[in-house]
């Protein structure tokens, strides 16, 4: 189990390992609140979704397998989405459309077809959790460097005062990929260092 949580949050870390999720990562980093609301929601859907179709998976025909499992997503995305809308209207409005697309990203899918569809459901349960987990991480990382640069503020409050001429390249598209890019490159070097270090 520690190894199935592990796993979720730094070996295979969905955003700086797998490199997946990447739509909503560089579309809702404009503000550290968008990121860790987007990631949680992705991480309870990943979480019920997971156990839901390690539940059902002996029972689901092998021809129907993976639109049964996006019907199961389809449904905790709808349960996620109507509960952001009645309890926190302002932040379901600032996701807009990637909150409705979360049926269809990479990795829950991926979860769903490789780790639940073969795990009992207490370990699907936690797989989810880690990797919605990890995923909240990456989003908190990109976010709060994009907020910081790009607005001079985290979580709304201003750090730099009123003097602060900040880089609005940074909470644009092209500085989403050039700021990830960079955060990639750091990781990328770390782990380089630590493997010589340990060889």
């Amino acid at each position: 189990m520690k190894k199935t949580f592990i796993n979720g949050i730094i070996t295979e870390n969905p955003t700086f390992v797998q490199l997946l999720g990447m739509c909503p990562l560089l579309a809702v980093t404009t503000s550290v609140i968008n990121g860790i609301g987007m990631g949680l929601s992705a991480a309870l859907v990943l979480m019920c979704s997971n156990l839901a179709i390690s539940l059902i998976r002996r029972y689901v025909p092998e021809k129907i397998r993976i639109a049964s499992f996006v019907v199961v997503i389809a449904g905790f995305v709808t349960l996620v989405d109507l509960l952001l809308k009645a309890y926190v209207p302002a932040l379901s409005k600032s996701l807009g459309i990637y909150i409705p697309l979360i049926v269809v990203n990479c990795i829950i899918l991926a979860r769903a077809e490789a780790f639940a569809s073969k795990n009992g459901p207490i370990k699907s349960a936690i797989d989810g959790l880690a990797m919605g987990l990890g995923f909240t991480i990456g989003l908190f990382v990109l976010a709060s460097v994009r907020e910081i640069i790009g607005n001079g503020t985290i979580f709304g409050i201003s750090i730099f005062g009123a003097g602060y001429q900040p880089a609005i390249m940074a909470i644009l598209p092209p500085g989403a990929f050039i700021l990830l890019g960079l955060i990639l490159g750091t990781i990328n070097l770390i782990r380089l260092r630590g493997r010589k270090n340990n060889a």
